[in-house]
């Protein structure tokens, strides 16, 4: 893990939040703002392994999406801080809208149009009825950077969302938002970004050894 930061940087830990039902039902449910599951039992033990492994950092804030998974999550990372978490808005998973709690397989079959047109450019055309990556990024990238300005010189941990995380990730991979899905986010992988000069740096993603 990195030092401690200068007084003129921020190191966020950016997480995932753990897993619930839906993430690890076969196949997976797409699972938005409009679905707020608690974490599964399998979620629960990634969660405790990874705030053990935290434990020992100079973390000075806690900082989640207000989604109960989030929720859960930061909390139990926070607790060996004693720190309470804090809800940013922003950066509530994606709306999915008409394809909650559906799988891709399903919705591949039943809705194929929509479908091909979401795969090929899901920055421009969204869920159904939902948000595109566009939109999600327009939201997210400046809560994040505002946050990281306001703690420099401290080290913060945000837990997000599978699709706000890739979204971050892919423009500070200077990818193109349309490519973002490629990015791989295990539920509580973490990811490292510094915040220095004004800038942000991603320095690691998804590091799982932990769990």
């Amino acid at each position: 893990m990195p030092p401690s930061p200068a007084p003129h940087e921020c190191i966020m830990y950016l997480i995932r939040h753990g897993a619930t039902a839906n993430n690890v039902a076969d196949p997976p449910l797409l699972q938005g703002l409009s679905s707020d599951p608690e974490l599964s039992p399998e979620g629960r033990g990634q969660v405790e392994r990874t705030a053990d492994f935290l434990s020992h950092q100079p973390i000075r804030s806690v900082y989640c999406s207000p989604m109960l998974r989030a929720k859960q999550t930061a909390g139990a990372i926070a607790v060996p801080h004693g720190l309470a978490p804090q809800i940013i808005e922003p950066i509530i998973e994606i709306d999915v809208g008409a394809w909650e709690m559906r799988s891709w397989k399903e919705i591949s079959q039943s809705e194929p149009e929509a479908y091909a047109q979401f795969m090929e450019n899901p920055a421009v055309h969204g869920y159904r009825d939902g948000e595109n990556l566009n939109q999600v990024h327009a939201r997210v990238k400046p809560a994040i950077e505002q946050l990281m300005q306001r703690h420099l010189g401290e080290v913060i941990v945000v837990v997000a969302h599978n699709v706000v995380n890739r979204v971050l990730l892919a423009d500070l991979l200077r990818l193109p938002i349309a490519l973002a899905r490629g990015i791989s986010q295990d539920n509580c992988g973490i990811n490292v970004v510094r915040h220095v000069d004004g800038s942000m740096k991603l320095k690691s993603t998804n590091s799982i050894f932990h769990l």
